[in-house]
Order: structure tokens, then C-alpha cells, then sequence
């Protein structure tokens, strides 16, 4: 793993492109369903949307870090990340005619450290648009 940890540090979209499949397996595992990933429109992108077993449509932002050196890692997602995504979301709604759905806005954090497994931890309702 100690190699594989070097390369995925030494290039960040290897990184963030591991985290968000790694993210996703673990939503799967506690029952959601991915709808999409990666939706992108003029407003923004959603990293995925799922679906919860109870019909939540929720958008996850997910956020893959070497480490937590200088802050948290979900306080990466600022006011203004949050408001992209929050358009994002609607134009997504919007396109796909979804109506009388109860939504949902997730943020999930991956932290590879430098030694360990990864860590994984899953903020449900982080925001509200």
C-alpha cells in the first residue's frame, strides 16, 4: 500500500478520483443507491447523487484529503461551494422532472493519512440550501 500511497499523493486527481470511488462503495454499503456521478451543468457539479432506502434523493459532496493538517476536512466546503452545489442540485432536479422528493445534502470526507486505512466519515444533512 506504501507505494500505491505515494502515487496517489504525488498526483491529486488520482487522489480525488480513489476517494470518490471509495466513498461511494461505502454509501452503497450502508444502502444507498448511486443515481449519478459526477453530474456537471453550467451552475456546478454534483460528485454523486444517490438515493437513500427511504427514497431521499441526496446529494453527496465528497472531499479526499492527504490529511487534516490545517482544518477539518469538511470545512473545505465553504458558503460558496455550497451554493454551487445547491444549483447544481436544482438544475438536476429541474432537468430530470423530479418532483415530491424529499432531498438531502451529504458530505462525505476521505482522509488517506500516512499510515493506517483510510478514513472515512459521513456528515448526513451537513447542509440545507
Amino acid at each position: 500500500m506504501i507505494l500505491n500511497r505515494r502515487r496517489l499523493l504525488s498526483d491529486r486527481a488520482s487522489l480525488g478520483r480513489w476517494g470518490e470511488k471509495r466513498c461511494e462503495r461505502f454509501l452503497r454499503n450502508k444502502g444507498l443507491r448511486t443515481l449519478i456521478r459526477n453530474y456537471s451543468c453550467k451552475l456546478g457539479e454534483l460528485d454523486l447523487v444517490m438515493v437513500d432506502g427511504d427514497g431521499t434523493l441526496v446529494f453527496v459532496e465528497v472531499r479526499t484529503r492527504a490529511g487534516e493538517k490545517f482544518a477539518p476536512v469538511e470545512a473545505t466546503v465553504n458558503a460558496t461551494k455550497r451554493e454551487r452545489v445547491s444549483r447544481a442540485a436544482r438544475h438536476f432536479i429541474a432537468t430530470h422532472r423530479i418532483e415530491d422528493r424529499p432531498l438531502r445534502f451529504d458530505i462525505i470526507t476521505l482522509i488517506l493519512g500516512h499510515r493506517g486505512p483510510p478514513q472515512i466519515h459521513h456528515f448526513e444533512n451537513a447542509f440545507v440550501p
